[in-house]
């Protein structure tokens, strides 16, 4: 499947993003640049000026994937169907950072083969070499929301000063504190999925990634994968992550007041500050089943930066059969035998 493809400065040979060393590499004469070169030489095309993103939508699970004109798409990575182009990508929908992949397609297919090892009863068909060929790089989309918390606490604490004993009776002596509690902190890239389609457990199960290795989005990063467009906005979930920051931001007040055997809470206040949200591709090596007798869909999902794995099997019913039959069987028999003599 040809994807996003950059000319060699060198050679004018294609340019794809290479996961292990982080830079393009020509498969013509070898040469290779980072993202900081490609731009210096090339800066039209690098700072994507000449690039036109386009959507290919597939009419029967409805992925949606973010690629070039140039694309020739062969099939949905997901269901395996063939795409068709629809239209060319919004401006809204461009990303904002992409974490690049880091693991490539050998490592991927490392990982799945040792994956499936304890798996006894898959069928070969779902790691057949025809198969695992249609494993594919895909950048899916997530929403990352960042602010700085400012927090508020007061609250009356209490602490036992004296214990004494008179006569048979032991007497204790409380003294009242107030507390004041002000503290603040940055929250960075809370992770949403961007996908409400029936994919969205490839995205969720392989997460979190290390937004450490963020970069900011260049269709560059696309050469060689492919990518899904969100069918989600941040304002679905804007309450329910606020909430959440907001009570992380609080337990981390609360947390800090832990010398008192007693405290009453009057003031707990937290105020989010210079928040925003932004919209981001992240990497997943994807290799998809469909079963031809139920036509449902199974999956194996590989994060392609850490290496951290999800997935549904299909399940090879004679294998199943087999594995009981083997276990069952001298039992059975015995207990037949046993009956005979009773």
């Amino acid at each position: 499947m040809a994807t996003i493809t950059f000319k060699c400065p060198n050679c004018g040979g294609g340019l794809q993003f290479d996961p292990a060393s982080q830079k393009y590499k020509c498969e013509y004469c070898l040469s290779a640049f980072t993202q900081e070169e490609l731009e210096a030489l090339q800066p039209d095309e690098a700072g994507d000026q000449n690039v036109q993103a386009v959507i290919y939508t597939c009419p029967s699970c409805g992925a949606e994937i973010v690629t070039d004109e140039t694309t020739a798409a062969t099939f949905c990575f997901y269901c395996h169907n063939p795409v068709v182009l629809q239209g060319r990508l919004d401006g809204a929908y461009e990303p904002d950072y992409v974490v690049p992949f880091a693991i490539n397609k050998a490592k991927a297919r490392e990982i799945f083969l040792g994956w499936l090892k304890k798996k006894k009863f898959v069928p070969k068909s779902f790691y057949s070499e025809e198969q695992i060929e249609k494993m594919t790089g895909v950048y899916f989309p997530y929403w990352t929301y960042s602010c700085r918390a400012e927090g508020h606490l007061e609250a009356e604490g209490t602490k036992a000063s004296r214990t004494w004993v008179q006569g048979s009776t032991r007497y204790t002596e409380n003294q009242r504190y107030g507390i004041v509690r002000d503290g603040e902190m940055n929250v960075e890239h809370v992770t949403r999925n961007a996908l409400k389609k029936a994919d969205r457990k490839l995205v969720e199960g392989v997460m979190p990634f290390e937004m450490k290795d963020m970069k900011p989005f260049s269709m560059g990063y696309l050469s060689g994968f492919m990518a899904e467009k969100r069918d989600i906005e941040h304002s679905e979930f804007d309450q329910q992550v606020e909430e959440e920051v907001r009570n992380y931001a609080s337990s981390n007040l609360m947390a800090s007041v832990n010398d008192y055997s007693n405290i009453q809470t009057q003031v707990r206040q937290v105020d989010l500050k210079d928040a925003r949200w932004n919209y981001a591709l992240m990497p997943v090596w994807t290799l998809t089943y469909k079963d031809s007798g139920s036509g449902q869909i199974y999956y194996f999902a590989c994060n392609g930066q850490t290496g951290k794995v999800c997935g549904k099997l299909p399940i090879d019913k004679v294998k199943l059969g087999i594995f009981f039959a083997e276990i069952f069987a001298p039992l059975f028999a015995v207990l037949m035998l046993v009956g005979y003599f009773l």
